[in-house]
């Protein structure tokens, strides 16, 4: 096992992100469309009581940050995660992490960029999602073979685009509470009290709530991997962490308050933006296509993330000797585009586009089983990172002390509060009709790529690692 406290060694990987590059990409990561359409589904179940279930979320995923926010600035690298669980708990862990991710990753991609065709289809009815789609693809590829600094770029306008839209939805619902817009009067709490009152569904609706949201928080772990491409890695995903996970948990929460409170919960629908519902009611012209426009540039975001997380994760199994050394190969020279894995960046599209033409041609059977098995793999590897915590916490205070510029709070108890939390939702997710194949699929997919670390290690195939 790597030694935590040997020296990191230097990443090949160019270091063009800039400190708000990272700061965005923390706010924007997890602002897409699940908040913006899929929340209408979670309203649902839960009523006025969502803004609980996206609490209970929300409070888990920013647990699960600050863990991984205190191993990555102790001990930054392209893997994040991945590298943490080789180096807590063995090549296994490692392995499984890093595959699990980044199939995780590509597959979801396949659900943007053919969710984006949808809509660019929409407007322009004469080009057909397919062309949209390699349109997508082309375009993000490029973005990622060419310098860091591109990607970087793409995702602070993108997140700014979102970060503005949802400040500018919170104050219009804000003055719509206190009856200031045109043609409104004051709220009061009666849609939160009324229709069967804050919990119609008793905590059983929350519950369902929490298992309908919690998936939306996925995506800020890009965060960490983003964070070894920057001038001063440990210090810039600190602050990132913490600048992202009050503000998310603020956007998300205090979104879903401002929908419950304009509007009765029995007026949303599953499918449908509850955000479109309230710009209505509160006179936005039009409100119907300018969402359409941020679903559309948040599906964007998600993709182009994704296509990075995913390249960074494989080139970092590479280095480890856990994925084909051929994806090592950087650009060099001293080019604007040095240091970008351009062969890790190829492989993750190509198996992207794959997965793209399997949603397009087979949505209801080959790809739902694809989506099927990744659809728990989340949670497993948050609970990956909390027992990596548990265990890298300990041997940083012993070897090295001073890289422990960010802690997680009250370890180890809320370490294992959370890890008991992230048990919770998948025994939760079992009892549920809908998220059951999610776990069994996902359960099975975790179970063979541990069997492949688990053989790979027996064989004794040992590559040093290079983290």
């Amino acid at each position: 096992m790597h030694d935590s406290s040997a020296p990191t060694r230097s990443e090949p990987l160019s270091h063009g992100l800039k400190q708000r590059h990272l700061t965005m990409l923390g706010l924007g990561g997890v602002i897409g469309a699940g908040l913006f359409v899929g929340s209408g589904a979670g309203i649902a179940v839960a009523g006025p009581a969502i803004v609980l279930s996206y609490l209970i979320a929300g409070t888990l995923a920013m647990l699960v940050m600050r863990m991984l926010g205190e191993m990555s600035s102790a001990m930054p690298a392209s893997g994040s995660f991945s590298v943490h669980a080789e180096r807590a708990l063995g090549r296994w862990a490692g392995f499984g992490a890093g595959w699990l991710y980044w199939f995780l990753l590509v597959v979801v991609l396949a659900v943007e960029a053919t969710a984006a065709a949808q809509i660019a289809h929409g407007w322009v009815p004469g080009v057909e999602p397919w062309a949209w789609v390699l349109v997508f693809m082309v375009v993000f590829t490029a973005a990622n073979l060419t310098a860091v600094k591109n990607f970087g770029e793409f995702e602070f306008w993108f997140a700014a685009l979102k970060v503005t839209a949802i400040v500018v939805f919170l104050v219009l619902g804000v003055l719509a509470i206190l009856g200031v817009l045109p043609e409104t009067d004051p709220v009061g709490p009666a849609h939160l009290t009324g229709q069967g009152g804050f919990l119609p569904n008793g905590w059983a609706g929350v519950v369902s709530g929490v298992l309908t949201v919690v998936f939306a928080f996925g995506g800020l772990e890009v965060v960490t991997i983003a964070a070894a491409e920057t001038d001063d890695p440990a210090r810039a995903v600190g602050r990132a962490v913490r600048s992202a996970v009050v503000r998310i948990l603020f956007f998300y929460v205090g979104s879903m308050l401002v929908i419950v409170t304009v509007l009765p919960w029995t007026a949303q629908q599953a499918g449908l933006s509850p955000y479109v519902k309230v710009l209505d009611a509160v006179g936005v012209p039009a409100a119907g296509q300018i969402m359409n426009i941020v679903v559309f540039v948040a599906l964007l975001s998600a993709l182009n993330a994704n296509l990075y997380g995913s390249s960074r994760m494989i080139f970092s199994l590479a280095e480890r000797g856990e994925a084909p050394r051929a994806l090592l190969k950087v650009s060099g020279g001293g080019a604007p585009g040095a240091g970008v894995p351009r062969r890790a960046v190829l492989a993750s599209v190509a198996f992207g586009f794959v997965s793209v033409l399997l949603n397009l041609r087979w949505p209801d059977s080959v790809f739902l089983y694809m989506l099927n098995s990744v659809g728990a793999v989340l949670l497993f590897v948050w609970a990956l990172i909390a027992a990596s915590q548990l265990r890298l916490r300990g041997r940083i205070e012993r070897e090295a002390p001073g890289a422990l510029i960010l802690k997680m709070w009250c370890f180890p108890y809320l370490t294992w509060l959370t890890l008991a939390g992230l048990l919770g939702v998948l025994v939760l997710m079992l009892t549920d009709d809908t998220a059951r194949p999610q776990v069994l699929w996902s359960a099975g997919a975790t179970g063979l790529v541990l069997l492949v670390a688990v053989g790979r290690e027996y064989r004794g195939r040992r590559v040093p690692p290079r983290t």
